[in-house]
């Protein structure tokens, strides 16, 4: 009880990580209740209104509506669902890669295997990691799946990098030099004694980089390789849009908004996390 008072003094210290830890169960409850809690649910699917398209906000319409009648708040609230999803699967994937990859390489820093992992990891690293999703994505069909393999595909080598450099250093500790000494194997060591020291850094870029991912997830379904219509996304509302500007501001900048506090929420909560788990004692400086 006492470390879970520690933990959550540490995560709290700072008013934000609060903030961004409310935003980021807002967005998570908005999206499992999006049936709900949203004013009008048939507009996230194959809905048309003519009657009502392009109107600004309103009391009936709080974010206003865009070109086919739809609310815009309905549909918002809904693509949290995908864009959830999508961080969660890219994520569930990449890291388990980059992390195994990181501490192979880095505990057999000097052979061959570790050489291997690394070339193969700066090649995937020397291409910006927006540029090399969209081309995977353009040679595919566009929907959510492919988007969701073309992030994935970028998103590991940044875990092999950070992991790497961190079992570089943990297999020079005392520790991991006794337990090769009382005879423990290779994967004793690795998963026993370099992994754990591994993971308060993995979690915290995991947190962080929720955010990241739906914007990167956002960017290719505003190019049309994301998730597609009728399904909302917010990157293909914000595309959508833009071809409605100025007039139509709020088709656009409502999606916008929602990116951002996305991508903040998500940051703030990974900063908290990252006190918390960090080995201070958590007493303001």
């Amino acid at each position: 009880m006492e470390n879970l008072k520690k933990a959550g003094h540490k995560f709290f210290r700072n008013k934000l990580s609060g903030v961004g830890l409310a935003v980021v169960l807002l967005i998570i409850l908005s999206a499992i209740f999006a049936k709900y809690i949203t004013p009008y649910p048939a507009h996230a699917g194959a809905y048309v209104d003519f009657a009502h398209s392009n109107k600004p906000p309103s009391a009936q319409f709080l974010l206003g509506t865009d070109n086919m009648g739809r609310d815009i708040l309905t549909r918002i609230i809904f693509s949290f669902r995908g864009a959830l999803y999508m961080a969660v699967i890219v994520l569930a994937i990449a890291v388990p890669i980059g992390v195994s990859l990181g501490i192979l390489g880095g505990y057999l820093k000097g052979t061959i295997v570790d050489t291997l992992i690394m070339r193969i990891t700066d090649v995937f690293l020397s291409v910006p990691a927006l540029l090399l999703a969209l081309a995977v994505a353009s040679v595919l069909k566009p929907n959510l799946t492919n988007a969701m393999m073309a992030v994935t595909l970028m998103w590991w080598p940044w875990y092999t990098r950070l992991v790497y450099g961190m079992a570089t250093s943990c297999r020079n500790e005392n520790f991991v030099i006794s337990a090769g000494l009382i005879g423990a194997s290779k994967a004793h060591i690795i998963f026993k004694e370099i992994l754990p020291n591994c993971l308060s850094a993995v979690f915290t870029k995991m947190a962080l980089d929720v955010g990241w991912v739906i914007l990167i997830g956002a960017t290719l379904s505003y190019v049309g390789l994301g998730e597609q219509p009728p399904t909302p996304s917010l990157g293909q509302m914000v595309s959508d849009g833009a071809r409605y500007l100025p007039d139509s501001w709020w088709m656009t900048v409502f999606p916008s908004i929602a990116i951002i506090i996305i991508i903040l929420g998500f940051n703030f909560m990974g900063d908290g996390i990252g006190d918390m788990l960090s080995k201070g004692d958590g007493k303001d400086a």
